[in-house]
């Protein structure tokens, strides 16, 4: 007797198919999450529209025909990937946390590529109080179904911005007063010692690549967690947690 195998099903994205009806998903306020691009397409419409995608920071994709004939015919060369959340400004968000008379608190997530960690790391921080996540544009964690359902619904709940250039992100957030600290394992100060009670952007990494050297080079401090034995570091949403658990706390007793 044939052991039982579990069937896996995979809900598909929602997409919108053709040069006209994408045009008009971005006049609506579609959430898009990405454009996907037959590659050696090229006509006028088409740049207009890749150019309107990349205005509003959605990132373009090519990819073989293949692929888009996955969601049927009638694609035009072209299909827009919707986002189950909405996607906001990182300027925009340091605003609104400023005009409320809160001292901000956001997460940037640097190339973390993993969806349960992305999700993971979405549900802690919601729960401490990160007024936003920040995410780039590209090499960054689908934010679907799954993403969501990791984050046990944080996602829908917390701001998450996707920004085309987060060098650029994080010189802005230095401009307008938040201190930008990088979770870094050979950083020369415990996370602990930092005041973490004023306007902060902590940056974390992928646990493959880590955190970039553009970013590292702007970082304020470069911190990090007590660990013991001879191991190289915890998962990143675990750390990011006892990042924030340390925040939390030091924002709950100034209370």
């Amino acid at each position: 007797m044939r052991p039982h195998r579990e069937k896996v099903f995979r809900e598909r994205p929602v997409v919108i198919k053709g040069i006209h009806a994408i045009e008009e998903g971005f006049a609506s306020g579609k959430s898009i999450e990405k454009i996907l691009l037959q590659r050696g397409t090229r006509n006028e419409n088409i740049s207009a529209l890749i150019r309107l995608a990349r205005d509003r920071g959605v990132p373009v994709q090519e990819v073989p025909v293949e692929k888009l004939n996955q969601f049927g015919a009638a694609h035009q060369g072209i299909v827009a990937i919707i986002s189950p959340i909405a996607f906001y400004r990182a300027d925009d968000m340091l605003a609104q946390v400023y005009d409320k008379g809160e001292d901000p608190l956001f997460i940037i997530c640097d190339g973390i590529t993993d969806v349960r960690n992305f999700g993971a790391i979405a549900r802690t921080a919601f729960a401490s109080g990160v007024h936003a996540m920040i995410i780039p544009q590209t090499e960054t964690a689908a934010i679907n179904s799954e993403a969501v359902k990791t984050s046990a619904g944080a996602l829908m709940k917390i701001p998450v911005c996707r920004e085309k250039n987060l060098v650029q992100t994080v010189k802005n957030l230095k401009l307008n007063g938040i201190r930008i600290l990088a979770a870094e394992a050979s950083g020369p100060k415990f996370i602990y010692e930092c005041d973490l009670k004023i306007p902060t952007a902590i940056i974390v990494g992928s646990e493959g690549e880590g955190i970039s050297r553009e970013l590292l080079r702007l970082a304020d401090e470069l911190v990090k967690i007590p660990i013991t034995n001879d191991f190289n570091s915890y998962n990143v949403s675990v750390a990011t947690g006892m990042i924030l658990y340390e925040v939390m706390k030091q924002r709950i007793s100034r209370e």
